[in-house]
C-alpha cells in the first residue's frame, strides 16, 4: 500500500467540502502528494444497487422496464440477467444461451438490480442483476462460490499465489474476482478488503429485507468514502474534514465499515480555509505550471501531450560542486524525487519520457535509475521503468487510473486552442497587410477598415511599426483605418472594404 517502510506518523488526509465539490488532499510530512476532486454535477449512479419493481416486460426487445425510483424507468436486458460470466473463459461464455425475458421476470415482481450505465438524455439507466461490489483489490460476487483472477495479471505464479490467499475468504455469502491492482498485495491487505466487502453485502441484505420497493440499497460511495476504502490499513495519522455534514456521514461510514479509522477523524473548525493552512491551495496552483523548481536551483519542465508526457531536466543556476559531472549527477538525483512526486500529484499516466542531463559515467546512470525506482516505489499506482534508450532518455509508464489534474481543472485556451502558443503582434500585423493587398486586387474599393485586438491596433497606429501603415497606403493608393475591437483575441482581425 502506501508509505510502507517509513514512519507512519505524518500522513494526513484533508477533506475540503463545498455543496458542489469535494476535494481531498493527501499530505505527507507537510508535502502534498495527491489531490482528488469530485464535482457533484458529474457524479453518476453507476454501481448503485436498488430494490426495483418490474413495470413492463417487452418480449420483442428481450428486455424489461424496472422502476427504481428515478424519473425514468430503468432498462434491464435479458442478457444482463444471466449469472456471473465475467470470469468464465471466453470459450465457455459462448455456450451461454440467453433465456427468454418472459421466463426470467414478470410484471410486478420485486428485483434487486445494479446500475451499469447512467441515464442519458431520453434513455433510462441500464441495469444488471449480476451484482458486484468493488473494493481496492477485490470484487465481491454475491452467491457465487469461486475465485476469478483478472486476465491482466500475467505472472502465473502471482495468479496462483493470489488465488490461494483469497480462496479461504470465500464463504456462503459469495466469491471474489481478484483485480489487477492486487498484483503484489499481501495476505493482510486482501483480508481487509474481503472483510469490508462482506460487511457491505450483509448491510445490503439487511436493507433488502427492511426497505420498501423503489429504494436504494447501496450507493456507490462518495469520494471521501472511496478514498478511505482505498487507504484502509495505510497508516493515516489524521483525517481532517472541514464540513460538519460530511464529517457526520464519514463517521457513520467508518463506524460501520472501518472501525480502526474512527478515532483518526477530526472536524476542522479553524477560521482559515483548511487547504490554505496546509499550503495545499498554493501547491495545486503550482502543479498546473510547466516549470517545477528544484531546491538546488535546477528545474524540471513537464509537458503533457496527447501521446505522452515529457519531462526535461535543467541545471539552471546550479553550479554548486567542485566539478560539472558531480553537479549534473546531483541535479539528476534530486530530479528523480521531484518527478515521482509530480507524477503522483498531477496524476499523469501512460507513457512518460524523461530527459535527464547527460551523464558521462555508467555508474551515475545506474544510480539515477535506482533513485527513480526508489522514489516511485511509494506510488500507489503501478509504474514500470524501462531504463535508458540509445538517446539517453528514460522511458517509463504509469497506469492511467483517472483523469490528470490538468484535465480535471483546465480546458483549452480559446485564444491558442490548445497549441500553447500565440502569434506575436508583429506576425498578425504582417498577416493584416497581406490580407489588405489580397482584397485590394479582388475588389474595387475606396478605403479599408481593419478591426483588430487592442495590442495589434496599437502597434499599427503607433510608431512602433515604423511607418508600416503609411507605406502600405502609398503602395495600394488607398486609405486604411484601424479600429480597436476590445473582445478580439490577439490573433483575430477583420478587413472590411468600404
Amino acid at each position: 500500500m502506501m508509505m510502507l517502510g517509513r514512519s507512519m506518523d505524518s500522513v494526513e488526509l484533508l477533506v475540503n467540502v463545498t455543496p458542489s465539490e469535494t476535494r481531498i488532499a493527501l499530505v505527507d510530512m507537510g508535502i502534498l502528494k495527491e489531490v482528488h476532486i469530485e464535482r457533484q454535477a458529474k457524479r453518476g449512479i453507476v454501481g448503485n444497487i436498488y430494490k426495483g419493481r418490474v413495470t413492463r416486460v417487452l418480449p420483442g426487445m428481450q428486455s424489461a422496464f424496472v422502476d427504481i425510483g428515478l424519473e425514468k424507468a430503468a432498462f434491464l436486458h435479458a442478457s444482463d440477467i444471466v449469472s456471473h460470466t465475467e470470469c468464465v473463459e471466453e470459450s465457455e461464455q459462448k455456450q451461454f444461451v440467453v433465456k427468454d425475458i418472459a421466463e426470467l421476470v414478470r410484471e410486478g415482481q420485486d428485483i434487486v438490480v445494479q446500475v451499469v450505465k447512467d441515464p442519458l438524455g431520453t434513455k433510462g439507466a441500464r441495469l444488471t442483476t449480476d451484482i458486484t461490489l468493488p473494493s481496492r483489490y477485490l470484487v465481491f460476487m454475491p452467491e457465487n462460490s469461486h475465485v476469478g483472477v483478472s486476465q491482466r495479471i500475467e505472472s502465473e505464479e502471482e495468479r496462483a499465489r493470489l488465488k490461494e490467499l483469497v480462496l479461504p475468504l470465500c464463504d456462503e455469502l459469495g466469491g471474489f474476482i481478484i483485480r489487477t491492482a492486487a498484483d503484489g498485495a499481501t495476505e493482510e491487505e486482501l483480508k481487509q478488503d474481503a472483510d469490508f466487502l462482506k460487511r457491505l453485502w450483509r448491510k445490503v441484505l439487511e436493507r433488502r429485507a427492511k426497505y420498501p420497493t423503489k429504494s436504494m440499497l447501496y450507493g456507490e460511495l462518495a469520494l471521501t468514502q472511496r478514498i478511505l476504502r482505498d487507504f484502509i490499513g495505510a497508516g493515516l495519522e489524521k483525517i481532517r474534514i472541514d464540513s460538519k455534514l460530511c464529517f457526520t456521514e464519514v463517521k457513520q461510514f467508518t463506524e460501520e465499515f472501518m472501525p480502526t479509522l474512527v478515532d483518526k477523524l477530526v472536524l476542522y473548525s479553524g477560521n482559515q480555509p483548511l487547504f490554505d493552512v496546509y499550503g495545499v491551495e498554493a501547491a495545486i496552483q503550482t502543479a498546473l505550471n510547466k516549470r517545477v523548481n528544484l531546491k538546488s536551483g535546477g528545474y524540471l519542465i513537464i509537458e503533457q501531450t496527447e501521446a505522452m508526457t515529457t519531462i526535461d531536466i535543467n541545471t539552471g543556476a546550479f553550479v554548486g560542486h567542485r566539478n560539472l559531472e558531480e553537479t549534473i549527477f546531483n541535479t539528476n538525483i534530486e530530479a528523480t524525487k521531484a518527478i515521482a512526486q509530480q507524477l503522483q500529484l498531477r496524476n499523469l499516466g501512460g507513457i512518460i519520457i524523461i530527459d535527464f542531463i547527460d551523464m558521462q559515467t555508467d555508474d551515475h546512470r545506474v544510480r539515477v535509475l535506482e533513485s527513480l525506482q526508489e522514489a516511485l516505489s511509494k506510488d500507489r499506482v503501478k509504474t514500470s521503468v524501462n531504463g535508458f534508450t540509445q538517446l539517453g532518455l528514460v522511458e517509463m509508464t504509469r497506469k492511467r487510473t483517472r483523469e490528470s489534474l490538468e484535465h480535471v481543472l483546465c480546458g483549452d485556451c480559446p485564444a491558442c486552442e490548445g497549441r500553447g502558443r500565440i502569434k506575436t503582434v508583429e506576425t498578425v500585423c504582417y498577416e493584416i497587410m497581406r490580407e489588405i493587398i489580397r482584397v485590394h486586387h479582388l475588389f474595387a474599393s475606396e478605403q479599408f477598415v481593419v478591426y483588430a485586438s487592442m495590442a495589434v491596433a496599437d502597434y499599427l497606429i503607433n510608431e512602433e511599426s515604423h511607418g508600416l501603415l503609411a507605406e502600405l497606403e502609398v503602395f495600394i493608393g488607398k486609405q486604411v483605418q484601424i479600429k480597436t475591437e476590445v473582445y478580439y483575441n490577439q490573433e483575430q482581425f477583420d478587413v472590411v472594404v468600404m
